[in-house]
């Protein structure tokens, strides 16, 4: 039987792979945007390159994971 740590890490697993293909289903629906859809400041063409059908700026980014 599953204690709640058990059930905690799994339900938490759930989600990073529910995050990650979600991301996967965004980069693969065509470029990304040339201005972050958070804040609006330009995405630089290197993490354009780097990050293929990303939408927000590296800073947005990671202020959504952390979330």
């Amino acid at each position: 039987m599953m204690d709640q740590f058990d059930q905690a890490s799994a339900l938490e697993q759930l989600q990073r792979d529910i995050a990650l293909s979600e991301q996967l289903a965004h980069a693969a629906s065509g470029p990304g945007l040339s201005h972050c859809e958070d804040c609006g400041d330009l995405i630089p063409p290197a993490r354009s390159r780097a990050m293929p059908g990303c939408r927000r700026c590296i800073y947005c980014q990671e202020r959504s994971e952390r979330r």
